[in-house]
């Protein structure tokens, strides 16, 4: 009986006989009361002792660990230039905080770039907030809670019971009116301030030599164009319709390249696949299997599903057929259909800026006018949908987000019933009722742990599921792609970890007493039943009594950090990769490699710690301090990792900002609104009334500083550029681009396909493999001179023979030897190794990504292989049975053996040969540098077939050409 009555309280919900309860009533009771507890104290104390204390642990072990092995704890002092490059760092046991804690932001900006440097302004904006807020909270809410609760502290109550408001008498209920204004004051300051900082870096990003000299800042993508407009000339007429300036683009129209993409993506796949089944097959080179890999092909369309074949015999006749698809697609692109979407550049980025500022609003023939990203950042397939076609898909999207999101509800619900009390799993459990009986204080502590860990493990999956959910919803960048994710994310964690998680409890309680009032008397109306069902008292003393859950969550959060910064689910994946799985020599390389930020999973945590703690801070004041050690300790922390370890995949200049500050003003919405609940349950409305017009100065805030700041943000230039005496600020710029005739295009279409890649002890074994399976084919390309053939880099003068594999020696495992190639740099952060993605170069006015796929030009900063030894060129030149060379990178191509060439090697700084004044010349060279670049690549396998893996053809089309 009572144990019953311990579940159920006074006033709820009895379906039966409570001396006789069944496991169904017992059920139900547990969902009205899941968060009650008798030992909430001790779980709250053991979850703060074991995240501090495994926190300053972790943190002691990777400065023990660091100075050893800077390979996995500072890959980029190893692998970015020297304008990207971290500051050097001693071998001390704590030395890597120094230039943690003094780095200014202008330096980081420079060396990790806008979106690290944004991400690290917010962290330190919410330690600011919530620095700010505990003063407040701990100065004026902790005492007063205190001591207007001295009749609950008599009773018995738990300290953190009695620092809520549920016990407090209605005139200190002013207390949370006045902390609701600070709250409000404080969040707002902290607002305008860091926009005005995100303004001046934005300035700053705009003025700086990567953005002055790139493509994509001085070009406009035109999208939704009409039938009628897809000509370079109807495009240029399109343009002026919306042009204030005088200056004339230069505008193409894009080309249908139909399933080139996807093509290349199934070619990049069955690659992998070949060099997963060869590492598996070739582990132990000595003692090869006595049967050789299989697998059961899919069916195709409209045929049997076909029995097992051959595995290495499958996915290498797989590729040379993707090979072939590709090259046909390559070479007749000058043929297919245009598209309804284009480009369109300038010589200044202040005129293509002036333009965009002056057509955001206009759409002339039902055309859009945008600021072209860059390249990389484009989804490309995505840019071909109709309006009507992306509305659609948006929609779908936006269905399929709302019914994760609500199926969510039921498995979320029952977590909350047992992993937040335990109690309740043994009052349906009775064996585990035993044991949580004999060891309270165990049990505690598994509580505060195990509790929230499970709850934050559930949802690694959901930023994949949102990423390709956002993808086919129609998002032409990744940049929007990954903002989409954010708030997907953000409103399901909203939704499903505060709203639901929180508030079910009460919702069901306060449904089960309008229930039972209407059972009572049926003669009441619905208004007074839900009057005695007092909803804004049950709310708010559900929101009481589930804070100390959340105390226990956020406390695990600095851990989380700290697991971050040892890496400790890296290194463990990779050990376990290693120990009992046969990794291939491209993932062992990419192991080596600085790894991407995901930057929508971590904004998606902070905002979400940040939302919890400003709903919570005036029912449980106790969460500011431990929200404002959370981010003073991650913000330290957060810095190092991006400063030494991690790098951005796709870089968009700082524009998540928005989204950001667009969340942070809800979250300050969300928690006013749950202040207004406490003072209508406690208070009177006159306090309501004090209260109601926060949410609306909030909004009128986030106008102001939309109609301030965002058009700076936005838009390097916003005047009219007409007059001559404009146009000549920048004259040496002009003359510098005065030639500018590259395009924009999918890297699909010049992309270089990767090779499959061995280790270099299994070039025996693979002798046995595939002898005499390749040998004898013509793969010999369809053009002639020496200029159009790769040269062998052992026999100067003779064409190198195509080879199927890439070998790899076991000292060449590193991502320093790869890491200015096509497959590898894209992957990982591109633009930190020397390499920026679409800068116009001094000598060909082209950028070099375009005009070439990297090769060993003089303007590209990939190694070329010099004259390798007599045995490397042995390794090299070894048959495969017959015909069939392996090639491998020399070890001159790591970066500590050659010179790296800077940007003042592109100017006024580079070599004699390339400053000439005559035209001629430059031309020439120009000519000169195009033709190596495009045909010469030493060490590099060039297939399996006869299509060229550097294909020269394959940007013959003019807008995808690299040189008009």
């Amino acid at each position: 009986m009572a144990s019953w009555e311990h579940l159920t309280g006074p006033g709820l919900l009895t379906l039966r006989d409570p001396t006789d309860p069944s496991p169904t009533d017992k059920f139900l009771g547990l969902i009205q009361n899941p968060f009650k507890s008798q030992f909430q104290i001790t779980a709250v104390w053991a979850s703060l002792g074991t995240s501090i204390g495994i926190t300053f642990l972790l943190a002691l072990l990777f400065s023990l660990f660091r100075p050893r092995h800077n390979v996995i704890y500072a890959p980029k002092l190893k692998h970015a230039d020297q304008k990207h490059s971290p500051p050097p760092v001693g071998k001390g046991l704590f030395a890597w905080l120094h230039p943690v804690l003094h780095t200014k932001e202008e330096d980081v900006a420079d060396r990790i770039g806008m979106d690290a440097t944004i991400f690290l302004r917010f962290t330190y904006m919410c330690r600011d907030i919530f620095l700010a807020l505990t003063i407040i909270g701990c100065a004026v809410l902790i005492p007063v809670n205190l001591s207007q609760s001295q009749g609950a502290v008599t009773k018995g109550f738990s300290v953190f019971s009695t620092m809520t408001p549920m016990y407090v008498s209605t005139d200190a209920i002013w207390a949370q009116v006045i902390c609701a204004w600070a709250l409000n004051l404080v969040v707002v300051f902290f607002l305008w301030r860091n926009y005005r900082a995100v303004l001046a870096l934005r300035r700053r990003h705009f003025h700086s030599h990567e953005y002055q000299n790139s493509l994509h800042a001085r070009t406009l993508m035109i999208t939704d164009i009409p039938q009628t407009y897809r000509t370079d000339e109807a495009l240029l007429r399109l343009t002026e319709e919306v042009n204030p300036t005088s200056a004339l683009p230069r505008a193409t129209i894009a080309r249908n390249v139909k399933d080139l993409p996807e093509l290349i993506k199934k070619h990049d796949e069955s690659v992998r696949e070949l060099e997963s089944v060869l590492s598996k097959y070739l582990k132990r080179p000595d003692r090869l299997p006595s049967k050789r890999p299989t697998l059961r092909p899919p069916r195709e369309k409209g045929a049997d599903r076909p029995g097992k074949v051959d595995a290495i015999d499958y996915w290498t006749d797989r590729i040379r057929e993707l090979e072939m698809k590709i090259k046909d697609v390559r070479q007749s692109v000058d043929k297919r259909g245009a598209m309804p979407f284009g480009f369109a550049s300038w010589e200044l980025i202040e005129h293509a800026h002036a333009v965009a500022y002056y057509s955001r609003r206009k759409h002339p023939h039902g055309t859009t006018f945008a600021l072209a990203p860059k390249p990389s950042d484009l989804i490309w397939e995505n840019l071909r949908l109709t309006p009507q076609m992306r509305r659609w898909k948006r929609i779908v999207n936006i269905f399929w987000v709302t019914v994760l999101t609500l199926v969510w509800i039921v498995p979320n619900a029952l977590i909350a019933v047992f992993l937040a009390d335990l109690n309740n799993l043994g009052v349906v459990w009775p064996a585990f009722q035993t044991s949580l009986t004999k060891d309270p204080h165990f049990w505690a502590a598994v509580q505060g742990i195990a509790s929230p860990a499970l709850t934050s493990l559930t949802y690694f999956v959901l930023p994949t599921i949102f990423r390709r959910l956002a993808v086919r919803g129609g998002n032409i960048t990744k940049t929007s792609r990954e903002g989409h994710v954010i708030h997907h994310l953000y409103a399901f964690f909203i939704f499903n970890n505060l709203i639901v998680f929180s508030l079910f409890s009460a919702a069901w309680t306060f449904v089960a007493a309008v229930v039972k009032a209407r059972n009572n008397n049926s003669s009441l109306t619905t208004v007074q039943v839900i009057e005695q069902g007092q909803f804004y008292t049950t709310m708010m003393n559900a929101l009481c009594q589930v804070s100390p859950f959340w105390v226990s969550w956020l406390l695990q959060r600095n851990l989380g950090a700290a697991i971050d910064l040892v890496q400790v689910v890296n290194l463990s994946w990779v050990w376990f990769t290693k120990t009992f799985m046969s990794p291939t020599p491209r993932q062992t390389i990419e192991w080596t490699a600085p790894q991407p930020f995901d930057y929508a999973s971590y904004y998606n945590y902070f905002l979400f710690y940040a939302t919890v703690a400003l709903c919570f801070s005036t029912l449980q004041p106790v969460v500011l301090p431990v929200m404002a050690f959370f981010f003073a300790v991650d913000a330290s922390l957060k810095k190092y990792l991006l400063m030494y370890v991690f790098v951005t995949k796709n870089e968009s200049g700082g524009r998540f900002w928005r989204l950001i500050f667009n969340r942070m003003v809800f979250a300050t919405i969300i928690a006013t609104v749950v202040i207004g609940l406490v003072v209508k349950a406690k208070g009177s409305w006159t306090m309501v009334f004090c209260v109601l017009p926060l949410p609306f100065l909030l909004l009128a805030f986030k106008i102001y500083c939309m109609k301030t700041f965002d058009h700076g943000c936005d838009y390097y230039n916003r005047a009219n550029l007409s007059d001559a005496e404009a146009l000549a600020i920048n004259k040496p710029m002009q003359k510098s681009t005065h030639r500018l005739g590259s395009k924009f295009g999918p890297p699909a279409l010049h992309r270089p396909l990767p090779t499959p890649m061995v280790h270099a002890k299994a070039i025996d074994a693979l002798k046995q493999i595939y002898r005499g399976r390749l040998g004898g084919e013509d793969v010999s390309e369809e053009r002639s001179g020496i200029a159009m053939e790769s040269m062998s880099s052992s026999r100067p003068g003779r064409s190198a023979e195509a080879a199927p594999f890439e070998v790899v020696a076991e000292n060449q495992l590193d991502f320093s030897y790869f890491k200015n190639r096509p497959d590898f740099r894209d992957e990982f952060g591109g633009g930190i190794y020397g390499r920026p993605e679409d800068l116009i170069s001094e000598r060909s006015h082209t950028p070099r990504s375009f005009m070439m796929g990297g090769g060993d030009s003089p303007s590209s900063s990939r190694p070329s292989s010099p004259a390798l030894s007599h045995s490397e060129q042995k390794l090299n030149e070894g048959d495969l049975g017959t015909g069939m060379p392996m090639r491998r990178p020399s070890d001159s191509s790591h970066p500590a053996f050659r010179r790296q060439l800077s940007d003042g090697d592109i100017g006024i700084n580079a070599p004699a040969l390339y400053r000439q004044s005559n035209e001629s010349e430059t031309r020439l060279l120009s000519n000169s540098e195009t033709n190596i670049s495009e045909h010469s690549d030493r060490w590099r396998a060039e297939g399996y077939s006869q299509v060229s893996r550097r294909d020269p053809s394959a940007t013959s089309y003019d807008y995808f050409r690299g040189r008009r």
